[in-house]
This record gives structure tokens, C-alpha cells and sequence, in this order.
């Protein structure tokens, strides 16, 4: 009897034998765990997937956006360049 006793308190014997407590009730609930576990897998793909089309949607929505910021701004260089050419010009003809 008193070697259960010294066993009960060592941290060790209580590690082993709540493992294999959980060992035991996880094979006995196993069967009735895998709906639960397949439609959680399930959900998790599901999320994924979602998350990857919305990814997908937000990377095409900014680079659309970087294509207008750069035709706008190549719009303005070019327009800025015909203020410096027309500035060059009435310089010219003004000397």
C-alpha cells in the first residue's frame, strides 16, 4: 500500500496515468468523434479556400488600382511636359 501511495504523488505516475486515461477515452470516443472531426476538417478547408478567393480579389482589386494611379500619373508627366516645352518655347521667342 505504500508504494501506490509514494506512486500517486510523483508527478511522473500521474503524467502516465492520466495519458493513459486520455489514451483509453480517446479510443473509446473515437467513433463518435469523426462526424465531429471531419466536419471541423471540412470547415477549416472551407474557411481556407474562402480566404484564398478573397485574397485573390483584393490582389487583383489594388493592382487594378496601381495600373489608374500609373495611366494618371503618366497622364500628368506628359502634361507637365508640355507646360516646361511651351515655357521653353515663349522663352525662346521672347529673346
Amino acid at each position: 500500500m505504500v508504494i501506490v501511495e509514494s506512486l500517486l504523488k510523483s508527478n511522473i505516475a500521474k503524467g502516465v496515468a492520466i495519458g493513459l486515461g486520455l489514451t483509453v477515452v480517446g479510443v473509446l470516443l473515437m467513433p463518435a468523434l469523426r462526424p465531429v472531426t471531419r466536419g471541423a476538417i471540412k470547415g477549416g478547408i472551407l474557411a481556407f479556400e474562402k480566404s484564398r478567393e478573397w485574397m485573390a480579389e483584393t490582389a487583383e482589386s489594388l493592382e487594378d488600382m496601381v495600373a489608374e494611379v500609373r495611366a494618371g500619373l503618366a497622364g500628368e508627366l506628359v502634361d507637365s511636359g508640355r507646360v516646361v516645352e511651351a515655357a521653353l518655347e515663349s522663352e525662346e521667342t521672347a529673346s
